[in-house]
């Protein structure tokens, strides 16, 4: 009898159903959308019913557009979006709408840890620096705020734990998002008892933690029903979704590296044990893997200042591509491999939206530098793909200090582009490796983590059975040795603005 795995990957916009079978295929996928609120200038929240009803929806879509029969259902488990807070009451029930990642309102909560540890001291124990973005720092708002909702929160979630809640009717959290809430021993995979004594949370509202393969128990009857699974099936746990990549990109060993090229973009391989920046510029996160980490920079804006330059310098470019059918990024690549490596001397800061990783300045800027008379439309978008990639090069530094790393495989939209893909062997001096699903990463290592969790797969290498490698292109000598001057200049470009940026405030 055929043994499926059925992933959600619960993001931003919506969550996608994957069903994959027990020799690796993705058979298919369904969507179902939900709303983000935006106010308050740094204000996100999302109705977690919303999140439900969608894992609801496209449970039953993608059943019955495949036609199977959900007893065949192995096991489900999940990618799910990080650093939120969701507060519900011990029926499971949410108290308010959930905070997300994006939301920045809890300055003044992350100050007052700031006045009890050292961001040095914090980094060492979390892995992670002490920012709003967490979700201690966000439960500390609620309390601070919305005593009321404080007082009658049982349990603090993420997104995937307020699903697992729903199927099973239990209230767990695992290792990776256990971080995300950065009150969490990195080193002992426990909640930091240091940390949640600074803060002044009560402990017991949060969830326990376990493994992320662990099966929290099987989908209960009402869930079944709602969601048309099979009364029974196992719910494995699974992970964040930044850390589940890591799996559905095989970086399930050391040294094992990937970067996913998204609006934003990031580099994470594979450790022993957590990479530790003397300047902070890096975080590390717990791996799906017990025992091993998932050390990380991200980028705010990469594949969106890409986007940025279709839509403001390249319209005529997009005028085109309706015209005849292609896309305006190959238009775009025809003109960017005109300039040579450096861009004619043309240097891009690529900080539209400030920037976390390398440099965590949120008044960083974009600008171009050293523009000339001879610089032509060629240099201008040749600089853009060099100046994100030679910011993620700062990151990929960082992590070869404690990893050999000479390949790299690509994930994410970006990651389309030949063009950009050669730029990218270049300035890393690494071999690029591109897989036929672009973006599934996420799906396949929550999937992955289903079949370990329940027994159907022996262990995480598997994953060579689900990764279908398309293409790889090799770094070139010549152009390896010519980036290495323009690297420097571009670090020497952000440290010579990094005042003036102040300015533009």
């Amino acid at each position: 009898m055929a043994k499926y795995i059925l992933a959600h990957d619960i993001g931003t916009s919506g969550d996608k159903a994957t069903l994959f079978s027990e020799s690796g295929k993705m058979l298919g996928s369904m969507v179902s959308n939900y709303d983000t609120y935006y106010f308050n200038s740094t204000w996100v929240e999302q109705d977690a019913l919303d999140w439900w009803n969608a894992v609801c929806n496209s449970s039953k879509s993608l059943i019955n557009t495949l036609k199977i029969d959900p007893a065949d259902i192995a096991a489900v488990s999940f990618s799910g979006q990080m650093m939120g807070c969701l507060c519900v009451n011990k029926k499971g029930k949410p108290l308010r709408r959930s905070i997300i990642w994006a939301d920045q309102r809890a300055q003044k909560q992350a100050a007052q840890i700031n006045e009890r540890i050292s961001q040095k001291d914090f980094y060492h124990i979390v892995g992670h620096r002490n920012t709003a973005s967490y979700g201690i720092q966000k439960l500390m708002w609620v309390r601070d705020n919305e005593p009321e909702i404080y007082e009658q929160t049982y349990k603090t979630l993420n997104a995937k734990d307020f699903i697992v809640f729903h199927l099973t009717g239990k209230f767990y959290t695992e290792y990776s998002d256990g971080n995300s809430n950065a009150c969490f021993d990195i080193l002992n995979l426990k909640w930091s008892d240091q940390i949640i004594e600074y803060a002044g949370i009560d402990p017991e509202k949060l969830p326990e933690l376990k493994p992320s393969t662990f099966i929290a128990s099987g989908v209960t009857k009402e869930a079944a029903e709602a969601t048309g699974l099979a009364e029974g099936t196992p719910v494995v746990l699974g992970g964040g979704d930044g850390v589940t990549a890591n799996v559905g990109s095989g970086s399930i060993s050391p040294g094992k590296t990937y970067c996913c090229m998204g609006t934003s973009a990031w580099i994470t391989t594979t450790s022993e044990k957590p990479i530790f920046d003397e300047e902070m510029r890096t975080v590390t996160w717990a791996h799906i893997i017990p025992g091993l980490y998932a050390p990380n920079g991200t980028m705010q804006y990469a594949g969106g200042a890409y986007s940025w330059l279709k839509n403001t310098i390249c319209t005529m470019e997009s005028y085109d591509s309706k015209l005849h059918g292609k896309s305006p990024y190959d238009y775009m690549d025809e003109q960017i491999m005109k300039s040579p490596v450096g861009s004619n001397g043309v240097i891009f800061l690529p900080y539209l939206l400030g920037e976390r990783a390398p440099r965590w300045n949120p008044n960083a800027r974009g600008a171009f530098i050293g523009l000339k008379s001879e610089n032509n439309r060629c240099d201008i978008l040749r600089s853009v793909l060099e100046g994100v990639t030679m910011n993620l090069s700062i990151i990929l530094e960082i992590l070869r200090k404690q990893e050999d790393i000479n390949e790299i495989l690509v994930i994410g939209g970006g990651a389309k582009g030949a063009v950009w893909r050669q730029i990218m062997a270049d300035i890393y001096n690494a071999k690029i490796i591109v897989p036929r699903l672009l973006e599934e990463a996420g799906s396949m290592g929550a999937a992955i983590t289903g079949g370990v969790g329940v027994g159907l797969f022996k262990d995480f290498n598997i994953i060579d059975k689900f990764l279908e490698i398309n293409d790889v292109q090799m770094p070139d000598k010549n152009s390896v040795a010519a980036y290495q001057p323009v690297k420097e200049l571009f670090d020497e470009c952000y440290f010579a603005l990094e005042k003036v940026f102040t300015k533009f405030l």
